[in-house]
């Protein structure tokens, strides 16, 4: 699982993922909104990728209909 974080530098916040900074806001406000939206999507495909839930992928092979 990935750990967030953010630091303040300058002016500005660094949010961090582990121990790696991925980008630099403006405001404190909005790098805790980024923080939360990529926990929520992570979490999401957590649940999709659970084999227990995620039902059987479907076919995308085209059927071709019979001429006759």
């Amino acid at each position: 699982m990935t750990s967030y974080s953010m630091i303040k530098v300058g002016n500005g916040y660094v949010v961090q993922a582990n121990d790696k900074c991925i980008l630099k806001v403006g405001s404190r406000r909005k790098a805790a909104q980024l923080i939360s939206e990529a926990t929520d999507l992570l979490n999401a495909l957590a649940t999709v990728e659970s084999p227990d839930i995620a039902p059987e992928a479907p076919s995308l092979a085209r059927e071709v209909p019979e001429l006759p």
